[in-house]
């Protein structure tokens, strides 16, 4: 008889939730495209109620399309925020048309501002300095714009490796973000090692810049996939994390979660509520499913989806 029971393991209880963790996941945000959310036959059965979706703007997308996901995710009771990429935006009249279209057709009252992912721009813009210097959405009435963050640099803003050109261009949304009646925040570039995070972090407001952060977070996925995406999006210093990982056999096919690095910066939250990161911003690399998989297994109450909590 104990050969038939050869290999059988008790169900092992679920981990108990880092009540640490649990608090600097709150209010957690999440990052899809159109043709990734169609997949998802309601997000109210993988998000809390009320969290804010971001919708990445690709170069090719049309602006229909975009609106179309707006409006499904407001119409399940989410925070929508869609990316307004300078670089595809032709002139001040087609920004105009985005703005009143989110607004009339998705209730859209929010917006991530960034010079985007082309190199040549298609019209007038090339920042998102110049989208917020047009007024467009103080006049809309929006209530919160983010701008981009890039605690290890921006190769494309920076061919020199430098923080210069970075560091004025936050210097000058401190001085917008102290005139506008809008909540402004960084959202940040994924990130996997905390300490030159947290170093960032510091640095900026020492420099005086307090505007919120929010930090990117790749969510887990398979190894050879964050490296993937890291390589193209200029993910500079903390891919050593990756490649070091590489390096071991034993891990090379498991996938990468971003437990250890939240852990560090919830940790350091902990310990210094001050601390500027507010909140974390997920890139769902290896699908929003799984994503959000990880944040209801070690997020708590942060994490339980809107239809669990109506239960």
């Amino acid at each position: 008889m104990a050969l038939l029971n050869f290999g059988r393991k008790e169900a092992s209880a679920p981990a108990p939730v880092n009540p640490v963790l649990e608090s600097f996941l709150e209010d957690f945000s999440i990052e899809v495209m159109p043709r990734t959310a169609e997949k998802i036959e309601d997000f109210r059965a993988l998000l809390p109620q009320k969290t804010r979706v971001y919708i990445a703007h690709i170069e090719g997308t049309p602006i229909e399309d975009m609106v179309a996901t707006a409006a499904r995710l407001n119409g399940q009771g989410f925070d929508v925020m869609p990316h307004f990429p300078a670089r595809i935006i032709k002139d001040t009249a087609t920004l105009k048309d985005w703005i009143a279209r989110y607004q009339g057709e998705a209730n859209v009252d929010q917006a991530l501002l960034l010079a985007g992912g082309v190199t040549t721009p298609h019209g007038d813009f090339d920042s998102s300095m110049q989208l917020l210097e047009t007024g467009a959405f103080g006049k809309a009435g929006f209530k919160r714009l983010h701008v981009a963050g890039h605690p290890e640099g921006n190769k494309d803003i920076d061919p020199d490796g430098s923080m210069k050109n970075v560091t004025q261009a936050l210097e000058w949304k401190q001085k917008f973000s102290e005139s506008s009646d809008a909540e402004m925040a960084l959202a940040t570039q994924f990130c996997f090692e905390a300490k030159p995070v947290i170093a960032w972090a510091n640095d900026l407001a020492e420099a005086g810049i307090n505007i919120p952060i929010h930090i990117g977070v790749a969510g887990p996925a398979k190894l050879q996939t964050l490296i993937k995406f890291s390589i193209a999006c200029g993910v500079g210093a903390s891919l050593r994390v990756l490649q070091k990982r590489a390096k071991d056999v034993t891990k090379l096919l498991l996938p990468f979660e971003p437990t250890e690095f939240l852990t560090e910066l919830a940790e350091h939250k902990a310990a210094n509520p001050n601390f500027n990161i507010t909140h974390v911003h997920f890139f769902p690399l290896g699908g929003i499913k799984t994503n959000a998989t990880w944040v209801t297994e070690n997020g708590g109450a942060a994490g339980t989806p809107a239809l669990n909590a109506q239960d």
